[in-house]
């Protein structure tokens, strides 16, 4: 089992987009591991590669018991109903703000073998793909606040001791 160190607020590859994964190696399989051991963790909901310090398209999540990943993920379909969730971020720790995410959420992508996966869910599983894909976007949940909430958050950002001061 092998823990991958968290990257923070302020680290450049967490506002980069993922690059694609384009072979399915050992390599890939160890960033699979790797990712799947570091989000089994209890109140670990979601892990995108960036926040272990790795630009490729991959997360894995842990929601109500069930551990999965996906490779070169892709939002395919959102409901139109949205509701407001407190959210928070294993790259900004400490902090959470009310978010507004789709009550359902679809993601396609593959797996290991280069073959399509589809996970779909709705509530926390729902928030968490989309909260990873963003990720994988070069987004940050706090990228979605409103103006005030977003200063807010970079202020109390800016007061831990794990901000990235530049």
């Amino acid at each position: 089992m092998v823990m991958r160190d968290l990257r923070y607020f302020g680290d450049p590859v967490l506002k980069s987009p993922a690059d694609p994964v384009t072979t399915f190696d050992d390599s890939t399989r160890a960033l699979v591991e790797d990712l799947l051991d570091t989000v089994d963790i209890p109140g670990r909901a979601g892990l995108a590669a960036p926040q272990i310090g790795v630009g490729l398209r991959a997360f894995s999540y842990n929601v109500d018991g069930t551990i999965g990943y996906v490779l070169n993920p892709k939002i395919v379909e959102l409901s139109e109903e949205k509701h407001e969730v407190m959210e928070g971020c294993l790259s900004l720790p400490g902090l959470s703000f009310p978010t507004v995410r789709a009550r359902r959420a679809t993601v396609k992508g593959v797996d290991l073998r280069n073959e399509p996966v589809t996970v779909s869910g709705e509530g926390l599983l729902a928030q968490c793909l989309q909260h990873e894909v963003d990720h994988l976007d070069g987004l940050l949940y706090i990228d979605r606040l409103t103006p005030e909430q977003r200063k807010q958050a970079l202020r109390e950002a800016r007061s831990k001791d794990w901000f990235w001061s530049r």
